[in-house]
């Protein structure tokens, strides 16, 4: 185990061994698991006697038997794959969840199947208008799912808010007007 952490310690790379006798190895996998370490490094008797560490990934569950000699730089190449799996799962979670729309008909129907809408806008500039998409669209989810009022302490907030606009933007077709308002889309 020190030669363990002293390959890993050289790649700059954190680790907790946890030698807790009172827990059981599973229990001591599901603790390490909720607090989201992406990697756990199993060293039994054999695995000892072998040179080797058994690594388990949390991302995908994938295990491998590893040598100590270059461990550091192995469990980096790991760490490394697990950020890239990660981020193509979330970019492609929220890529499914990205909806255009150019009507307000078909605003709040996306709102309420958790997509985040774009949508064409006159102009960040008005608030008058920003405020009245929030109100509007909170009362329509309120009513698409049957509730006319909300418990004012509830933390649920139904109403759209405006975000950002983005640098790369979808293209429109020419004339296209803002949804809420009708007028001309400022971007």
């Amino acid at each position: 185990i020190d030669q363990v952490k002293k390959e890993l310690k050289n790649a700059s790379i954190r680790c907790k061994v946890d030698d807790r006798g009172n827990q059981s190895p599973g229990w001591k996998y599901n603790h390490w698991e909720q607090k989201g370490v992406p990697l756990r490094l199993e060293v039994g008797p054999r695995d000892a006697a072998a040179n080797t560490v058994m690594v388990v990934r949390r991302v995908d569950g994938v295990k491998a038997s590893k040598p100590v000699n270059g461990l550091g730089s192995a469990i980096r190449a790991e760490l490394d794959d697990i950020h890239q799996v990660m981020f193509a799962k979330a970019s492609a979670a929220r890529d499914s969840k990205v909806v255009q729309v150019t009507s307000w008909s078909d605003f709040v129907p996306a709102l309420n199947d958790d997509c985040l809408v774009l949508t064409p806008w006159c102009s960040p500039k008005n608030q008058e208008a920003e405020d009245q998409v929030k109100e509007r669209s909170r009362e329509e989810s309120l009513a698409l799912l049957g509730l006319e009022a909300e418990d004012e302490r509830t933390a649920t907030s139904l109403a759209a808010k405006t975000l950002c606009v983005p640098h790369d933007q979808p293209p429109l077709p020419a004339g296209t007007k803002c949804f809420f308002t009708g007028g001309s889309k400022g971007r």
